[in-house]
């Protein structure tokens, strides 16, 4: 049987839900997905839990508040002035609280989502949660090894 090691190719199934079973993301009703070891398709966390697991395993593994996507970081919540936002490509734009929004990162780095938590009376600042949605959480990570390479 082969092992998972930091290199390897994975087909799985996989299910990261609260600690309560509130799903976040599962395949366990659809194709399974597949994702390289290393390349960020996972938190290194989670990552770190793969390794060593045989092909054909079945296990559930619960990550305390914070590990599995970091602490949440009260300094990655900012306002955003509509007007830079509407000068992003967003003019026409409508936004909702909870809807998730890209911007351009500075000095062409990969783009940034926020998640918009609030918005000023006049409408004239939108307020956005940087951190990942799961950041400060305890999670719970189901996965079932289906190939190994």
């Amino acid at each position: 049987m082969n092992r998972v090691e930091d290199q390897s190719f994975l087909t799985l199934h996989y299910r990261l839900s609260s600690i309560d079973g509130d799903d976040y993301i599962n395949t366990f009703g659809d194709k399974p997905a597949t994702l390289s070891m290393g390349a960020g398709e996972l938190s290194q966390a989670l990552e770190s839990r793969l390794i060593g697991l045989v092909e054909g395993s079945h296990t559930v593994i619960e990550l305390p508040e914070g590990e599995a996507f970091g602490p949440h970081n009260p300094d990655l919540v900012q306002w955003v002035a509509r007007s830079l936002i509407d000068q992003l490509g967003g003019a026409e734009q409508t936004y909702s609280v909870g809807d998730v929004v890209q911007f351009p990162a500075p000095q062409d780095g990969p783009n940034m989502a926020g998640t918009l938590i609030a918005v000023e009376a006049q409408g004239q600042s939108l307020q956005f949660d940087f951190n990942h949605p799961l950041a400060g959480r305890a999670v719970r990570f189901e996965v079932k090894l289906i190939g190994v390479l």
